[in-house]
């Protein structure tokens, strides 16, 4: 019978993924070495080559590594297995039915945010799209909410790569304001969108997760006139505890 080869190096790699994934704050080559039991250079020549790749990213201040975004499209091919809208509809709707609002699911596709599926409000008066529209990432709060789980480097390129429309005079298009709001969105859990996107429309949006990766977004929109300061302090609580329980789903049916 032929030796089964071990391939080290990948087994490595995955070690110190997963040693990255469980830190907020991300980890130096020292931190690895140490945690691993591995050499310094044996470290670094194997994040040096994850890093070019995109797996994972390096802080050019603090000089550790967190796990790149790119990470995201795996993981989300990876629950594909998983029918993400099955599980999210039951919650989706008990959401339009608590906030009265339309509410929709999409999932990042490149520099747009793809509409899964959505539960239309029944009011006459209401929002809508079709499944499969694509909205610009950094548009509302449904980007907001992507560009909030992306690794601060690769935000700030996308950012000063295409970036900040003004779409209304709400709109928040100096960089340095968007960075500081998504860092509170990371903060919060969720993001609003107070007429931003689209003039006399309010919106939430919360993340929906798997094993600490951003999957998609659950998120409520509707008109302002519906949308007072009261009601949407409610639904953002219903968007959170939406996204928390689709959330709690998938990890239940996902073997990490």
């Amino acid at each position: 019978m032929a030796k089964k080869y071990e391939a080290p190096s990948v087994k490595k790699a995955f070690q110190i993924l997963r040693l990255i994934s469980d830190t907020n704050d991300g980890l130096g080559v020292s931190d690895l070495s140490r945690g691993l039991k591995i050499s310094k250079s044996t470290v670094h020549g194997i994040t040096s080559a994850l890093e070019e790749i995109g797996v994972i990213i390096r802080d050019d201040v603090t000089k550790r590594y967190k796990l790149g975004f790119s990470l995201f499209d795996l993981s989300r091919k990876a629950y594909s297995q998983i029918d993400l809208r099955d599980l999210a509809r039951p919650v989706m709707e008990d959401l339009m039915m608590s906030s009265e609002q339309s509410v929709c699911l999409g999932v990042l596709n490149s520099e747009h945010v793809t509409i899964l599926d959505i539960v239309e409000s029944r009011q006459d008066l209401k929002i809508t799209s079709p499944i499969g529209t694509k909205i610009p990432i950094l548009a509302g709060a449904t980007g907001k909410v992507f560009m909030a789980w992306m690794a601060d480097e690769h935000a700030m390129k996308v950012i000063w790569g295409k970036g900040l429309t003004m779409y209304t005079e709400n709109s928040i298009t100096n960089p340095a304001d968007y960075l500081q709001e998504i860092k509170t969105v990371r903060e919060k859990g969720y993001a609003t969108d107070d007429e931003e996107y689209i003039l006399g429309v309010r919106a939430v949006a919360a993340p929906i997760l798997g094993h600490k990766n951003l999957l998609s977004a659950i998120w409520v929109v509707g008109f302002k006139a519906s949308l007072n300061d009261e009601k949407m302090n409610a639904v953002i609580k219903e968007t959170k505890s939406a996204a928390e329980a689709i959330s709690l789903k998938i990890k239940q049916q996902a073997v990490f």
